[in-house]
């Protein structure tokens, strides 16, 4: 299960770092508060992941200073395909902690899954993206 939460953790603190990017390149004011509010929902789930990975004394790796991001971010468009590939891997990695915990773990493991996957589902929405929504959200 560390390993599994670990995985979380990194894809939240990716997403805090891809929102940081991302955000100013979004042209309308509603885009913009939408990526305010995903990336304090993407702190408040590593926050999360932080207590309940010391509860369990597990060791993570640091948070890279910078991340590599898988192409250029110039534009309205290709901000909106960052959120997007962002909120499929965060989804992706929240799918692979579901079958290691049971109770308020699972739980968490759910929401996180299910807001990560809502969200990409907006932002391929507004950027008219087809289909706007996975028949099996955080699946590779």
């Amino acid at each position: 299960m560390n390993a599994q939460l670990a995985a979380a953790l990194a894809a939240e603190e990716a997403a805090i770092y891809a929102y940081g990017i991302l955000g100013v390149r979004l042209t309308a004011r509603g885009e913009r508060t939408e990526a305010r509010a995903a990336e304090a929902a993407h702190r408040a789930r590593r926050d999360v992941l932080v207590t309940k990975l010391a509860a369990l004394r597990a060791s993570t790796a640091p948070a890279p200073a910078g991340y590599a991001l898988p192409f250029e971010v110039t534009d309205r468009a290709s901000a909106l395909k960052l959120a997007i590939r962002v909120e499929d891997g965060v989804a992706q990695a929240w799918r692979a902690v579901l079958p290691v915990t049971e109770g308020g773990d699972r739980s968490t493991a759910l929401s996180g899954l299910t807001d990560a996957a809502v969200r990409a589902a907006r932002w391929r929405r507004l950027g008219a993206v087809t289909p706007a929504t996975l028949a099996w959200p955080g699946r590779p």
